[in-house]
């Protein structure tokens, strides 16, 4: 297996992921699989004796039980991976429950801390762009979140090139930690599916 530093950073990651959508099969994830723990513990072996180290999943995906099931699957091999997640959409109705507010950002980690049964994210990221809220705001509340040490790096999904490039300016103006990541739809075969991690 080839492996990367992520990003700026001297966090190394496998080329390949193990990307968990397929994980828990709840509501309109069940049509893209109904992975289970037994299943996943089986599909995470496979995947470590390859080399693979990075397993990507997020809150959305299942409404939390993605993160449920990889959580209970890597048991005590969390320590041997790096683990990656998101926060954006909603997983239940009511104001302050969606976005990437502070207030909302660091609810979802709390709850994304438990359901993968973890004291600490490696790849915590923006699942896209919340154009109403300031991007300061999100960008403290993700370095706060590296500062209390519940993630190691922060990152974003979904973004344009000029949403990114406003993040680092706005996170070098301010002194803190830019995202080390962004991922990206990416396919050779089809490019409006896949997965790409890429960062300057």
């Amino acid at each position: 297996m080839e492996y990367r530093m992520l990003g700026s950073s001297g966090l190394q990651v496998s080329v390949l992921s193990f990307g968990t959508m397929t994980l828990g099969g709840e509501g309109r994830f069940a049509a893209m699989g109904n992975v289970q723990v037994e299943e996943a513990r089986r599909h995470i072996e496979i995947c470590m004796e390859m080399g693979v180290n990075l397993f990507d999943t997020a809150d959305v995906y299942s409404f939390g039980k993605s993160e449920e099931v990889l959580g209970r699957a890597l048991g005590s091999l969390r320590k041997d991976v790096v683990v990656a997640t998101k926060c954006f959409v909603g997983l239940e109705a009511g104001t302050n429950k969606a976005g990437l507010s502070r207030r909302h950002i660091i609810e979802a980690c709390d709850a994304s801390l438990r359901r993968l049964e973890t004291d600490w994210i490696d790849l915590y990221q923006a699942h896209n762009f919340d154009s109403l809220t300031p991007l300061d705001e999100t960008l403290r509340a993700f370095d706060d979140l590296v500062t209390a040490g519940k993630i190691r790096y922060a990152g974003c999904s979904n973004y344009a090139g000029w949403q990114l490039m406003k993040a680092h300016s706005i996170s070098d103006r301010l002194g803190i930690r830019r995202y080390i990541s962004q991922q990206v739809n990416y396919s050779l075969l089809a490019p409006e599916l896949g997965i790409w991690w890429v960062s300057r």
